[in-house]
């Protein structure tokens, strides 16, 4: 992930699965989710519950200067490079699996 052009704000995360990678709920606010989580908090000190909906999550997604992932594929022996556009959908997967 890099937030800004600056090359210094380039930031790399390693997570166990793709699910760690996505989620809101872990520790320490990991994952896109808790990442734009942590970003309201930030923004709005004053205000307890904050809410927000997929759109409000794309567009700190969409206006991040790069995301990517890069998955092990077991039967490969690899990483695979997945877009932004990749990582918004497996966001949405992971928060109707959750809302269930």
């Amino acid at each position: 992930m890099q937030t800004s052009q600056h090359r210094g704000s380039r930031t790399f995360m390693d997570y166990e699965s793709i699910s760690q990678a996505m989620d809101a709920e872990l520790l320490a606010f990991v994952g896109i989710c808790g990442l734009y989580e942590r970003k309201l908090k930030d923004l709005n000190p004053a205000i307890r519950n904050i809410t927000y909906d997929i759109s409000d999550l794309y567009n700190f997604i969409d206006g991040l200067a790069d995301l990517s992932a890069l998955v092990y594929d077991h039967s490969i022996q690899a990483y695979l490079p997945y877009d932004r556009q990749w990582i918004k959908q497996r966001t949405l997967q992971h928060l109707k699996k959750l809302a269930q």
